[in-house]
């Protein structure tokens, strides 16, 4: 069970969290979670690509290190990286220190300046957040694509992600093995109908 959207009282229970980009512009920030992974970032890439999009790509140091001619065309296509830590940690079930220092490795494995961190799930400690956010932004989103769910079909998947999106919408996607069905169907069409209503996508900045 997940919700598409994030409610209010969720985002004020974390206000130093972004939860999406205050703007009257048609503005949609996409991100990714999860990769790289060969074919599917790819497919990504190539269907970002058609609509002149650029996205945020929160990638997982273990999956860098294994493939890094992926990241490299992440990086080379001009779309922002994240740090989703090394080995896809659950901050709730993670102490403080092996937590930072996951984020650290994964911080060396990018070898890139940002600041720009997403949890693995959504789920980090408050005494986790205060030290990450001496130096990084907690990157959470406005849209849940729900992707991921083996419990819903491409086209609610597509249908929830177009209801809920408005300008300045954070919306995650997943660049993995198990979203690939779901998201595959939906990011083309979720992008040729925002398209034809003058919204531009565009990356955070690092």
């Amino acid at each position: 069970m997940f919700l598409h959207h994030s409610p209010f009282w969720l985002k004020a229970f974390f206000p130093g969290f972004t939860w999406h980009i205050p703007t009257k512009e048609k503005i949609i920030f996409l991100t990714f979670d999860d990769g790289p992974i060969p074919d599917i970032t790819e497919n990504v890439l190539d269907i970002l690509a058609r609509f002149n999009a650029k996205a945020t790509f929160f990638s997982i140091g273990n999956n860098v290190q294994k493939h890094p001619d992926v990241y490299e065309m992440v990086k080379t296509d001009g779309h922002s990286i994240g740090n989703h830590t090394f080995n896809h940690m659950n901050g709730w079930k993670t102490e403080d220190a092996v937590y930072l220092e996951n984020i650290q490795q994964c911080t060396a494995q990018l070898n890139l300046e940002t600041k720009l961190f997403r949890p693995p799930y959504g789920r980090i400690k408050k005494s986790q957040s205060r030290l990450v956010l001496r130096d990084k932004q907690i990157i959470m989103w406005d849209v849940l694509s729900g992707d991921f769910s083996a419990e819903i079909t491409p086209e609610i998947c597509l249908k929830k992600s177009l209801q809920y999106t408005r300008p300045g919408s954070i919306v995650l996607f997943h660049d993995s093995i198990k979203a690939a069905k779901n998201m595959l169907h939906t990011l083309p069409r979720y992008l040729e109908h925002f398209s034809e209503k003058g919204y531009r996508f565009e990356a955070l900045p690092m």
